[in-house]
């Protein structure tokens, strides 16, 4: 099942979400609006939410209950603010091949504007009146801030460990699609600890092997399929998975360049470690633990009733891993 024949199972639901997502950006600020309404536009692939609709349907919850949409819109907003923070660290210019929102309107309306779009997602979770939903939600966007300081802490360093490496993509990727999948269970099946506890296992998995997927990309994809500039993390001095499996597996002198590489960021040497990286086996070492991370969000969905939603989630379990973009 492709990406197309998964979001046509909810269809429906993702055009709700849409629907929610356009109304709450709305502001009587004209630039949060402009700004607001481009980034959302840019044609993501509503992942999140996405996950987070199909779970609830996976779990039973009825289709006359609207809060699983208004959760996977307050999921995207999360989200998206992120995106326009990590922009404005990372100092991007372009995102899923448009400039970033901090090229065209700067970053200090780029940050602003993402405080907005976290707040406005607190306002809706306010209206879900789920203490539950409350308390996963600000434990995960302070884990989300964590990771965040975690990998800026990592930068230009060329000792950070395979482990740290784990943690910052659990608290910065991973985190999301895990309380999305566990609320969405929570809210179809209050009390029933056996879904809820699988549903958030599924997202974590599925989050962890979607950035190892990403960060494989990093160094072997193409600028046109992935929306960005090849050897991005290494031009910004992120040392990922793909690096840090090449500095254990290289001699001393190819440890040496890599070590100059991360310290110094840039794109000078993105073809000597880009051989380095390819003699080590360190891209089809990152997919691996991808496709690891994948099969155990399969199996977490074995706690669900087979159904065409259950289907539609473990085909997008093989859709991270397998993607070019």
């Amino acid at each position: 099942m492709d990406i197309a024949a998964i979001r046509e199972r909810i269809a429906g639901d993702m055009t709700a979400v849409d629907r929610i997502i356009k109304a709450r950006l709305q502001s009587d600020v004209a630039l949060i609006n402009q700004l607001g309404h481009y980034i959302i536009g840019g044609g993501g692939k509503r992942l999140r939410p996405m996950v987070t609709l199909l779970m609830a349907r996976a779990a039973g919850h009825a289709p006359e209950d609207e809060r699983h949409a208004l959760l996977g819109a307050t999921v995207e907003l999360i989200h998206t603010a992120t995106l326009l923070h990590d922009d404005v660290v990372d100092e991007s210019a372009v995102r899923r091949g448009r400039d970033t929102a901090n090229q065209i309107w700067g970053n200090e309306a780029s940050v602003l504007v993402g405080d907005f779009l976290y707040t406005r997602a607190f306002e809706m979770m306010v209206e879900l009146d789920d203490n539950t939903v409350m308390a996963v939600f600000s434990r995960t966007t302070n884990r989300i801030a964590e990771g965040e300081v975690m990998q800026l802490m990592h930068v230009h360093d060329p000792d950070v460990t395979e482990p740290r490496y784990h943690e910052v993509i659990y608290r910065k990727t991973a985190v999301l699609f895990e309380a999305g999948c566990r609320l969405a269970a929570e809210l179809a099946r209050p009390g029933d600890e056996t879904a809820i506890r699988a549903a958030a296992d599924y997202g974590r998995h599925l989050g962890i092997a979607f950035q190892l997927a990403d960060d494989a990309l990093d160094y072997d994809g193409s600028a046109e399929t992935i929306g960005k500039n090849i050897g991005d993390d290494l031009a910004e001095g992120k040392p990922t998975l793909p690096l840090i499996h090449c500095m254990a597996n290289t001699d001393e002198p190819g440890r040496a360049m890599l070590r100059s590489a991360i310290e110094d960021g840039g794109r000078e040497r993105i073809d000597a470690v880009a051989d380095a990286i390819a003699r080590t086996g360190s891209i089809a070492y990152t997919r691996a633990l991808a496709e690891q991370e994948a099969a155990h969000a399969e199996h977490a969905l074995e706690a669900f009733p087979d159904n065409d939603f259950r289907t539609a989630l473990r085909s997008l379990a093989r859709f991270a891993v397998g993607r070019n973009h």
